[in-house]
Order: structure tokens, then sequence, then C-alpha cells
């Protein structure tokens, strides 16, 4: 649901957040910035990097982890790459454990993508599925809704798992 709706008014929100920014263009530049400046700078969305705290979406008894580093060198991780990542909340029955450190898939971020037919998709949030060295999910559940950009970075087993493929 949050899919769709972000993809529907992305250019709503784009041209309302410039509106934003011409209106308060002619204030001096300390007032604009205790005016309007925390809240332009917490609608940008930015890659998973480094230190970035994450939902856990599966039935593996992890809540929270904490993104220690993205896998194949890059800046940051977007839909789809696999993250390296630290278990900071846990159910206390679970398969893993507190401060385990765990593989996992990004299965929504809150940074836009464009797709092929020119549409975009951001989520509200950023979610992840723990997965184990070879790529197979720890869970056998996947909660809320999963993109169909997996299908292409060859997650195919998340997506048969997912309640919903956005």
């Amino acid at each position: 649901m949050a899919a769709s709706f972000a993809s529907r008014c992305s250019r709503v929100g784009r041209s309302l957040m410039d509106g934003l920014r011409n209106n308060f263009s002619n204030l001096p530049s300390s007032s604009r910035e205790t005016t309007c400046g925390s809240f332009l700078y917490q609608q940008q969305r930015t890659f998973i990097q480094m230190r970035t705290v994450l939902k856990v979406v599966d039935n593996s008894g992890a809540k929270k982890v904490m993104c220690i580093q993205p896998l194949k060198g890059k800046k940051g991780a977007r839909l789809g790459d696999t993250i390296i990542a630290s278990v900071k909340e846990a159910m206390p029955n679970g398969k893993v454990k507190k401060g385990k450190v765990v593989y996992g898939v990004v299965v929504r971020a809150a940074m836009q993508r464009g797709r092929c037919d020119g549409s975009e998709v951001k989520f509200d949030d950023n979610a992840v599925v723990l997965v184990d060295k070879q790529g197979q999910p720890i869970g056998t559940r996947v909660f809320g809704p999963v993109p169909h950009e997996l299908r292409q970075k060859k997650h195919v087993k998340i997506l048969t798992l997912a309640e919903h493929i956005a």
C-alpha cells in the first residue's frame, strides 16, 4: 500500500518540497534554518549505510538489526542488496540471538527507486530479511510488501515466502 501511494504521489511530493524551499528563500538564513531546516532534512532519503537501524520482517526471531557493512564494497545498499548486520533486538525464543552478526537482504527502503515503466517505488521504512551465507532465508515467513525487483537480484525464495508483492 505504501509503495503504490509513493509511486503515485512522488511528483506531488517533489513539487510541494520545491514550493517550501521557494517560500523560505526570502527569509534570512538563520531564521530559514530554524523554521524549516529540520523538516527539509527529515524528508531527504539516503542509502542504507553503516549504522543504519533496520526492521526485520521475517520470523527468524530478530526485531531490529544495525547495518555493519553493505556487501560488494558499495557506498550503500538499496532494494535487493545484501548487507552484513548485527542483531540489536531479538525475541527470547527466536533462532537468532542479540549480538549475532548476520547477513540480510534489503526488502524495503525509504529511498525511492525508479522502475522501467517510469514509476517510482519507495516505502515508509527500511526493512530487511535475514539470510544465511548461501542466500537462503532463515525465517519461514516474510511480513508486509516486498518489491518484485528482488527477482532480478536472484532472491526468488524471499518472493515465494512474501505475503504481498508490490
